[in-house]
């Protein structure tokens, strides 16, 4: 089965590593806007504008929270996170690697191949991080804590393929 993409310029690699040349060419960083990553360290701080000098607005304390790149500066990222906020972050806060959270209030059934009858792998834990395999038709396969399974994409926060705030 061929990989469908999740966005016009990524499939669930590292960071832009599908952008079209066109795309690549219209940005700071080469890379596509809007796009997901996820969040390098244990502490980051989101600010009001791009720069130090603005003001924190949100303190970020979650490594591998996947977050949305919807504007970016030559050292700066407006990113959308899981909460429904934007704010600005250095560039150096986010890593390329796809995560994913697990939405809803309640575990999420893994699958062993993408289709609703599959048989189980295990569950994973409501709001919980995964590492970002693949999406295909739908599904998503994802990784965490030892497990590999399946779920319906829209199930995650980290895949959609349009901007998710302004």
């Amino acid at each position: 089965m061929a990989a469908t993409p999740l966005a016009a310029c990524d499939r669930g690699d590292a960071e832009g590593s599908d952008c079209p040349a066109a795309a690549r060419a219209n940005t700071v960083s080469g890379y596509c806007v809007p796009r997901w990553v996820s969040l390098k360290h244990d502490e980051v701080y989101g600010r009001k504008g791009p720069g130090k000098d603005y003001p924190a607005v949100w303190v970020y304390r979650a490594r591998g929270l996947p977050v949305q790149i919807v504007a970016e500066t030559a050292e700066w990222r407006r990113v959308c996170d899981p909460f429904g906020g934007a704010t600005w972050i250095n560039r150096s806060m986010v890593a390329g690697r796809r995560t994913v959270l697990a939405l809803g209030s309640a575990p999420l059934d893994l699958q062993n191949t993408p289709k609703a009858d599959a048989p189980h792998t295990g569950l994973m834990a409501a709001r919980a991080l995964a590492n970002l395999d693949r999406c295909e038709n739908g599904w998503c396969k994802v990784k965490v804590a030892g497990l590999v399974g399946w779920a319906p994409s829209d199930h995650f926060w980290g895949v959609a393929p349009a901007a998710q705030c302004r």
